[in-house]
């Protein structure tokens, strides 16, 4: 059973649908016993750094986290000073800074480099493009833990892994 942990923010029902598409037995839940029996556990995104941060509880299960789901997991974001992260990751989320002719927020579809060590992106494929929608990015301290990056005026990294958290 996979857990997505409704912590009063995020795009729940569209993660919800894609793992019912992959025939995945899941459960939107904000129940803590019920993430803590759970196999996995997908902590999902869309919403603001600071709100979430009120409405989230840490669980030590396997976890999987999406936009801002990936952001909570570090230590502070530029989106919210002052308030912090979860600090599973050392390091923070950043704007991208804006240069001429790109669009922020960064928006479309754009390639990306997957790091040949990644457990969750191996098999994505040789090119991969993937759709982005956001307006910061990670900066982790530690570049050993950065799954794929893609170049967006700068290199910018997107995905991250370290043991059991995603």
């Amino acid at each position: 059973m996979i857990a997505i942990i409704d912590y009063g923010a995020g795009n729940l029902h569209s993660v919800k649908n894609a793992l019912d598409f992959l025939n995945a037995e899941s459960i939107v839940t904000g129940d803590s016993e019920t993430i803590l029996n759970a196999d996995k556990v997908i902590l999902p995104g869309v919403g603001a750094f600071g709100d979430a941060m009120k409405c989230l509880e840490k669980s030590g299960k396997p976890l999987l986290g999406i936009c801002l789901g990936l952001h909570l997991m570090f230590e502070e974001s530029d989106e919210t000073p002052g308030v912090k992260g979860l600090g599973i990751f050392k390091g923070k989320i950043v704007k991208i800074p804006e240069k001429d002719g790109l669009k922020i927020p960064h928006m479309g579809w754009n390639s990306i480099t997957v790091n040949k060590n990644s457990r969750i992106l191996k098999n994505i494929g040789s090119e991969p493009y993937v759709y982005f929608v956001h307006s910061y990015y990670v900066n982790a301290e530690d570049e050993s833990i950065i799954s794929a990056y893609t170049e967006y005026g700068q290199k910018l990294d997107i995905a991250v892994e370290k043991d059991n958290v995603f």
